[in-house]
């Protein structure tokens, strides 16, 4: 929804009914309010246990029966009633992920207005990465991750990792301001974002309450374009204006707002805000007509190739069990290859590598041109990654001594950075050691040789061979005629 209020200049009290969850928050709100009352209330206390307390919590037992009290229904329609609400994360138990009420004695905390649905809160991923981040600071085993969020935090690193910093000196800063609190707000605290995030990143195999629907994200598009036509109306007044222009202002400061930017310095907001203005601009636009012709254009190109567009000579291997056209191809000698074969090595530099004929006729072109050891890397460290495990440290080290080490009788023309890293990765071998050194070879290879490649005689005699055999042949009858 992406703080559906603010970025869409709704106003909280006027256009409530126009957001398709709000009315339902509204209703749950009302109940939670009933539910917070000092007298006729849930009781909420603090439990001593062995060697602490835990603060502000109540049993699912008390909130199951204060609901069938108040709204006079059976167990099982309190206790689902109740389910619903947890999901929504209105109340959250304190040492579960799994956001449901049981009638137990199983502790339960009220969740702070300020992470409320209805505040229509849909933070970004590096929200969740400095929340995740934060968590791995702070050694406290109630602040341990769960398997699954420590997946996804390793998912986010990757993604991330040219920012990784940032969120991290983030995450330092939150964690620095968490400890000045005090120890019983801060364990209140500490569950409330976690449950906060609980809804917003349940655990694999729960419901996300804050999606919406195709019918209901078009409800609220047709909503928003209504608002922009009145909004830009020639009888608007300059005080109109004015808000307006407000409006867009605290939409443009709340949307990018991070959960608990208030306790860092401004000089990590203003540095985030101008990081993702950055992002936008350098984000790039294409119109959908656009799109729609390079689409159409590389299927034209690839049609030929399709065998179920174009059926191939002899049996179709993708509709029988006869693979005889493949094992063909494989054995297939230059002189037999066909020249819609060759025509496709001009395609794309991965298609050429993708034909082993292709490989084959670059490496003698890289040959004439000394550089042959770039795509012998290259095929070394393909075949490296279909090795079994037992084989890998073995072929490893061989490609290294080859290629990359200081006494390497033909060495690949690499910088000192990836240098650097493949050794550091040489002291942990696997299938993925030489990735930076390959991609630095790849992309050599693909701007630099496989453009002269293109244009070199060999490959334009391959794509016509009958020329090829002409001027052999009108070289036969010169010599044939001065001797």
């Amino acid at each position: 929804m992406a703080h559906w209020r603010r970025v869409n200049g709704v106003a909280e009290n006027s256009e409530d009914a126009h957001h398709p969850n709000l009315v339902v928050y509204r209703k749950i709100e009302k109940l939670i309010q009933k539910m917070q009352d000092d007298k006729n209330g849930v009781p909420v206390r603090t439990v001593k246990s062995f060697m602490s307390k835990v603060p502000s919590v109540f049993t699912g037992a008390d909130l199951v029966q204060w609901l069938q009290r108040v709204l006079d229904v059976d167990q099982t329609t309190a206790i689902h009633l109740g389910s619903l609400v947890a999901a929504h994360g209105y109340f959250f138990p304190i040492t579960d992920h799994v956001l449901t009420l049981k009638d137990d004695n199983t502790f339960y905390r009220f969740q702070t207005p300020y992470f409320w649905p209805s505040n229509c809160w849909e933070p970004e991923n590096t929200d969740y990465a400095v929340y995740l981040c934060k968590r791995t600071m702070q050694n406290k085993s109630r602040l341990e991750l769960a398997d699954y969020e420590a997946e996804n935090l390793a998912k986010l690193q990757r993604m991330f990792s040219r920012k990784w910093e940032f969120i991290f000196m983030q995450a330092e800063a939150q964690a620095k301001v968490d400890k000045k609190r005090d120890k019983m707000e801060r364990k209140v605290l500490d569950s409330q974002e976690r449950a906060f995030w609980d809804v917003h990143r349940p655990v694999p195999g729960c419901v996300n309450t804050t999606e919406m629907d195709i019918k209901k994200l078009s409800r609220i598009n047709r909503t928003c374009k209504k608002k922009k036509q009145t909004s830009l109306s020639p009888c608007t007044s300059d005080q109109d204006l004015q808000n307006s222009e407000e409006t867009l202002q605290r939409t443009d400061s709340s949307h990018h707002e991070h959960l608990h930017f208030a306790c860092c310095s401004p000089i990590l907001f203003l540095t985030r805000k101008v990081e993702m203005l950055r992002a936008r601009l350098e984000k790039r636009q294409y119109k959908t007509s656009k799109v729609a012709e390079l689409l159409i254009s590389y299927c034209q190109q690839y049609r030929d190739y399709d065998s179920f567009f174009t059926p191939p000579e002899g049996s179709n291997p993708w509709i029988s069990d006869d693979t005889s056209l493949w094992e063909a191809a494989k054995t297939m000698s230059l002189k037999d290859v066909p020249v819609w074969r060759v025509k496709k090595w001009g395609f794309s530099f991965e298609d050429l590598l993708k034909d082993p004929l292709g490989r084959d006729q670059l490496g003698k072109f890289l040959a004439k041109e000394f550089s042959e050891e770039n795509i012998r890397f290259y095929v070394a460290c393909q075949d490296l990654k279909a090795l079994p495990l037992n084989q890998v440290p073995a072929k490893a080290q061989e490609i290294y001594d080859e290629f990359l080490s200081d006494s390497s009788h033909c060495p690949i023309n690499v910088d000192s950075k990836t240098q650097e890293i493949t050794k550091k990765k040489m002291l942990n071998i696997d299938r993925y050691t030489f990735d930076a050194a390959q991609d630095h070879i790849f992309l050599l290879m693909r701007n630099d040789s496989y453009t002269r490649f293109l244009k070199s005689e060999q490959y334009k005699e391959l794509l016509n061979p009958k020329k090829k055999q002409q001027s052999k042949f009108l070289q036969h009858l010169t010599s044939f005629h001065i001797g």
